[in-house]
This record gives structure tokens, C-alpha cells and sequence, in this order.
């Protein structure tokens, strides 16, 4: 498989790249992203782009792949409902319908979140905004889209969130994150079985376009 990756910096992204990288079935991964992951795989293409809402100066480069994994996403804390869409809902289907466009068997994978509501109700500006974007997505000709709804992340292998406020949750429970998995797992998954889950996705296919926290750790 080829793959775009978009977000490969962030803690999610991170541990998706590390598995899309020791993944033998997977050709080439291009990381698409404002910085550089730092990073160096015989595997692994970098496209530095500050414009993220253009993508046709890099159209060449964006032919030719299977799977588009998109860890991109900031937290809504703060932001303003049109700015948190201008980000969160804008980029991401300014990335989906140039991909789609230069790749009519690509398959998508969306890392949404926990609550995210599809039918625009809730009171929560993140969740409806959310889940304006599945929507979206899932009405675009891709070969195949799944929409990956997290709860909490455990992350491994030296991963680390970018969110000072979310890496210092990750270190003052790092100690009970590992039993909270083994008796709640349903409720907890890591960046490792995300990565892994998304390489399953986009290979063999899922059972349904909308996974919680519990559908991932079965993929």
C-alpha cells in the first residue's frame, strides 16, 4: 500500500506513522503536514505545506496512493464555533476532495472522536462540527471511508501529545492507564492499535463507516 498521512506530528499521527513505517505491507507513506516529523524511513516522503487549504501546487505529488489517513485536528478550547469549523471542517475537505479527485480508489480514514454527533443537535460546538465533517466525508466517491471515534488514547513508544495541557494528563496517569485498558477496554485504546487498526481499515476493509473506541480495538 501507499499512504498519505496528514497530522504525522501529532500524538495520534505519530504513532500511525510508526506503524504505517515497521508495516511491511505498506510501500511508501507521504507525511503531509506545516512542520517536518524529523524523521528518516526509506519509506517516508515529507511535503512541508503552510498553505493547508491549497493543495494544487502539489497535485503531482498527491497521484497515485491507496489510503489517506487523517490524524489532523486541534482542540476546540477556546476557539470560536466558525474558527474551530474554518480547521477542523474547511482543511479537511479541502484535503478529501483533491485526493478523491487524483485517487478514485482511494480509501479514507478520519480520526474523528467520542460523542461527535452526526445529527448537528448536540450542544457541544466540537461535536456537531465534527460531525458535519463525517457527513461530508462519507458523501464523497471514495473507495471506501471510515470515521474512527476515539475516546481516551494511551500513547506508546515514546509518543507524545503537542497539547501541553493533554501531555501532562498523559503523564500524571500514565501509571493506571494500562490497568484502566485491561478492565475497561471498550473504553481505552492506544496510538499503536489505532495505527494498526487504520493499516487493517484500509486493507481488508471494516465492518461500518462509524468506529468507536471498542470497533477499533476488535480491527
Amino acid at each position: 500500500m501507499k499512504i498519505v498521512l496528514f497530522g504525522a506530528t501529532g500524538m495520534v499521527g505519530q504513532g500511525v506513522l510508526r506503524e504505517c513505517l515497521r508495516e511491511p505491507q505498506v510501500e511508501k507513506v507521504l507525511a503531509v503536514g506545516r512542520t517536518a516529523t524529523g524523521q528518516s524511513d526509506p519509506k517516508l516522503t515529507e511535503l512541508v505545506l503552510l498553505d493547508m487549504f491549497n493543495f494544487s501546487a502539489i497535485e503531482p505529488q498527491l497521484k497515485g496512493y491507496d489510503a489517506c489517513f487523517f490524524c489532523l485536528g486541534i482542540s476546540s478550547a477556546g476557539m470560536s464555533e466558525k474558527d474551530y469549523r474554518h480547521i477542523t471542517y474547511d482543511l479537511t475537505l479541502a484535503a478529501a476532495k483533491t485526493l478523491v479527485k487524483l485517487n478514485p480508489n482511494i480509501t479514507f480514514i478520519y480520526v474523528s472522536g467520542q460523542g461527535t454527533d452526526s445529527s448537528g443537535t448536540s450542544r457541544s460546538m466540537w461535536a456537531r462540527v465534527k460531525g458535519a465533517t463525517e457527513n461530508a466525508l462519507l458523501a464523497l466517491p471514495f473507495k471506501a471511508a471510515y470515521m474512527f471515534r476515539p475516546g481516551i488514547i494511551r500513547p506508546l513508544h515514546g509518543v507524545r501529545s503537542k497539547t501541553p495541557l493533554y501531555q501532562g494528563f498523559y503523564v500524571a496517569l500514565k501509571p493506571v492507564l494500562g490497568l484502566w485498558q485491561r478492565f475497561f477496554p471498550d473504553h481505552i485504546t492506544t496510538t499503536e492499535q489505532m495505527g494498526k487498526a487504520m493499516l487493517h481499515a484500509a486493507r481488508d476493509g471494516a465492518p461500518k463507516p462509524l468506529l468507536e473506541t471498542r470497533d477499533i480495538n476488535r480491527l
